[in-house]
């Protein structure tokens, strides 16, 4: 089955995963943060909802993350 999303975006998605745990946060307490339901952390995770940048870089401060740690790609080329 191929994939929705390109390499970049999963990683994106992965990373996002990956911070939230090193952070110690669960999906709930995620969410109760922005004020968003537990299904909203899931589908960005998972990939079913894309990020907006905005939210990226709320979730960067969120988790004590440059930006930068999310999108380890060059976006000049």
């Amino acid at each position: 089955m191929a994939t929705l999303h390109s390499e970049e975006y999963e990683s994106l998605v992965e990373r996002l995963r990956q911070a939230r745990e090193e952070a110690g946060l669960t999906q709930e307490e995620v969410a109760d943060v922005f004020g968003r339901p537990q299904s909203f952390v899931s589908k960005v995770e998972s990939g079913e909802r894309r990020i907006d940048p905005v939210e990226l870089c709320h979730l960067a401060d969120l988790y004590k993350k440059p930006v930068e740690w999310f999108l380890p790609m060059d976006c000049s080329n």
